[in-house]
């Protein structure tokens, strides 16, 4: 059967990389004493896959990774036992049954939503809730996108599905398809630029709060939490 775990990574643990993090939770299974599935042939390893790899320094309260096991007691269970294998910093949040034909954490990932903030001091002299308007009015919203192969503009205005300021805190809900994947540091400097503002380096805290599929038709989203997938047994 296969299961999807939710989890957080918070504190010290953000600034561990997504390949350690894997690594962790295959000695976690481990120690946990679950009753993996492997994968056949001449090295086998446990069969997971992990949902949108998180930034270095992000924080998240919806991480998601799907594992295949042979038998479980139950849900519960499991999400009981990797949590006694765990470490501070990771927090295995829930469990569910995928149903067979459910796509993988990675495959299903469309969207994510974010709160950000400045650090304190960070802050920009601008009004950011009176430069929201003209900015989502924008028929584009380009940004100059630097990749390992130079540097290309991109317009972020089809991906930014949703975003508010609110007491001081941004909330975005931002493409994190394959094809697209907004960053929201991306949208905080396309802002700024508006106003003829640069952001300083290292100031913005950014929260993953969450990652959803897209169960809408062409023309219309509907986004459901990765986590609402499943059941429990």
């Amino acid at each position: 059967m296969k299961l999807r775990i939710k989890f957080k990574k918070f504190g010290s643990v953000c600034y561990i990389g997504h390949l350690d993090v894997m690594r962790f939770f295959q000695k976690a299974i481990r120690r946990a004493q679950l009753d993996v599935a492997y994968t056949t042939g001449f090295s086998p390893h446990q069969i997971m896959a992990f949902a949108a790899p998180l930034g270095v320094g992000l924080i998240s309260n919806g991480e998601y990774m799907d594992i295949q096991l042979n038998s479980i007691i139950s849900c519960e269970d499991v999400v009981k036992r990797l949590n006694l294998s765990s470490v501070p910093g990771i927090e295995v949040c829930s469990a569910k049954i995928l149903p067979d034909k459910a796509e993988n954490a990675m495959a299903s990932v469309a969207a994510a939503s974010y709160t950000v903030r400045f650090r304190e001091g960070s802050e920009p002299p601008v009004d950011i809730a009176a430069l929201l308007p003209d900015f989502l009015s924008r028929e584009q919203i380009l940004f100059v996108k630097e990749t390992k192969k130079g540097s290309r503009e991109v317009d972020l205005k089809q991906g930014i599905y949703r975003l508010d300021y609110i007491d001081g805190c941004f909330h975005m809900l931002l493409d994190a398809s394959s094809g697209g994947n907004i960053k929201p540091i991306q949208v905080v400097k396309a802002l700024l630029d508006q106003a003829g503002e640069s952001l300083q380096e290292h100031a913005l805290i950014i929260t993953r709060e969450d990652l959803y599929t897209d169960m809408g038709a062409s023309d219309e989203h509907k986004f459901i939490s990765l986590g609402d997938i499943g059941n429990i047994t």
